[in-house]
């Protein structure tokens, strides 16, 4: 699986963006596809994350009455709308697959698959 992640940006502070993760390659109806963030000086942390199947998502709590991760699946794309952005949200995005899923898991290493990131700063 090949991801590819785009529509980062330089931003206000309470403004949106809209992140794309295009997904190519074989997708298994177990997959988890999920977007990181790692801002400066911080480790990688888990966002957002949608099961292929199903839909079913998770958003982590800092961000869950702001951002919003979807998919379209005859696009093959995973898309994280993230709005009334925040200064402290300002870092590199990634977006990720863990292709034998049984849940979504926020924990780094059961991720096999990762795009490269894409740099979103939000000035206050």
């Amino acid at each position: 699986v090949q991801l590819q992640a785009s529509g980062g940006g330089l931003v206000r502070a309470g403004d949106s963006l809209r992140l794309s993760c295009a997904v190519s390659g074989r997708t298994f109806s177990r997959s988890v596809m999920a977007w990181f963030r790692r801002a400066p000086g911080k480790e990688r942390e888990f966002v957002a994350g949608i099961m292929w199947n199903g839909g079913t998502t998770f958003h982590t709590d800092s961000v869950k009455d702001r951002f919003t991760i979807s998919k379209d699946s005859a696009k093959n794309t995973v898309y994280l709308q993230m709005n009334n952005l925040k200064p402290e949200d300002t870092a590199v995005y990634s977006c990720a697959a863990d292709l034998a899923a049984k849940f979504i898991t926020t924990t780094v290493g059961a991720y096999t698959s990762w795009g490269q990131g894409t740099l979103v700063t939000v000035s206050s």
